[in-house]
């Protein structure tokens, strides 16, 4: 990411929508799933730890995040969220079949070899663990936010699929999210893109205002995607299980 994007979600992501809407979710499926307090858990792509609050906050015990970024671990550890290594998802430093929960979500876009970086998150989970997966939805959203944080793709489900599926780890469900807001969404993009805004992050696109009417709208999108099972979304979700 260009620095400027890790100082920005810094500030922001405590409060913002965006972070706090997805927060929910994967709460919610972490409960769902009867994940232990004492798991071993890897927040992979922790940037500026906006997966770590949320699983200090839900009370787990035995979390570390890993981010390539020094700055990123550094504003972890500053918020009290860490630990956090530097390192690379495509070389994890972990013995194999250890974890119990690894995260990596909005990370594997990042990553050129992204075949490479599933492997790894395989082979570190224990049998039966969890990995759950996000990352931006369809190469026609492409937008300022994909450009500062460098990312190499957005990806249509059955890319993904793909690619996770040659791991060994079996998908248990999927979806599409941020539905609700798929249009405007887009059409924002293409206004921003036509008018050329140089804008260094979408997250300052907002308001107090905006972002409380934002965030109860994407609460109420996050909720029922997982039953209506949108044909498309902003985000995409993965969650598999090892074994």
């Amino acid at each position: 990411m260009d620095p400027s994007v890790h100082r920005e979600e810094h500030a922001v992501e405590a409060s913002h929508w965006w972070f706090v809407g997805r927060r929910r979710l994967f709460g919610r499926i972490l409960g769902d799933l009867g994940v232990p307090r004492d798991a071993k858990i890897l927040d992979a792509g922790s940037s500026t730890g906006t997966n770590l609050r949320m699983l200090r906050d839900l009370g787990y015990t035995h979390a570390v995040g890993l981010d390539k970024s020094p700055d990123a671990a550094r504003f972890c550890h500053e918020k009290g969220l860490g630990p956090v290594l530097v390192g690379d998802l495509r070389q994890l430093p972990f013995a194999s079949d250890r974890l119990d929960l690894v995260l990596a979500t909005d990370i594997v876009e990042h990553i050129e070899d992204d075949m490479q970086a599933a492997q790894e998150i395989a082979r570190v989970l224990e049998p039966g663990g969890w990995a759950l997966l996000t990352v931006p939805a369809f190469p026609a959203l492409w937008g300022r936010q994909d450009d500062v944080s460098h990312h190499r793709r957005r990806y249509r489900r059955g890319e993904l699929e793909r690619v996770v599926g040659r791991t060994g780890l079996r998908i248990v469900e999927r979806f599409y999210f941020n539905w609700i807001l798929l249009a405007p969404i887009w059409a924002a993009r293409q206004a921003m893109r036509i008018a050329r805004s140089r804008v260094d992050s979408e997250n300052q696109v907002n308001t107090p205002l905006l972002n409380a009417a934002l965030l109860r709208l994407f609460s109420l999108d996050v909720r029922l995607a997982r039953r209506v099972k949108p044909p498309a979304g902003v985000s995409l979700l993965l969650l598999c299980r090892k074994g």
